[in-house]
């Protein structure tokens, strides 16, 4: 049997499922909110396009924005009715469907953060 760091137990009849990492149980675990209250980002919104590996397709991405998943997922929102297009928040990033690279930048400028243009 091979003893890991993250084996041990994952289920008590008083707590009910428990955390592998923490090994509290889930509703008390404090493994998500540590890695919610620091998200990734310096601040400055990289927005580029990018066709790699969508059938040539093209798909805005933001990136870089220091906000927690809710927050993200609001902006994301926000970006996709500006430009009248689909798109989704994927691991802290903002993609939203179509070449619209000057409608988010401008968006997020009149939201208040920092833009830089990434890519070509």
């Amino acid at each position: 049997m091979n003893s890991s760091s993250k084996s041990g137990l994952v289920y008590s009849t008083e707590g009910g499922r428990m955390c592998p990492e923490c090994r509290r149980p889930l509703a008390q675990c404090v493994c998500k909110a540590t890695a919610r209250a620091c998200p990734a980002g310096d601040g400055i919104a990289r927005v580029s396009r990018e066709t790699k590996g969508r059938g040539g397709k093209s798909v805005t991405i933001v990136k870089g924005l220091a906000l927690d998943p809710d927050a993200l997922a609001a902006l994301g929102k926000q970006l996709r009715t500006a430009c009248g297009s689909g798109g989704t928040v994927k691991d802290g990033v903002i993609e939203i469907q179509g070449d619209h690279c000057e409608r988010v930048m401008d968006a997020l400028k009149k939201a208040g953060h920092s833009v830089k243009r990434a890519g070509g």
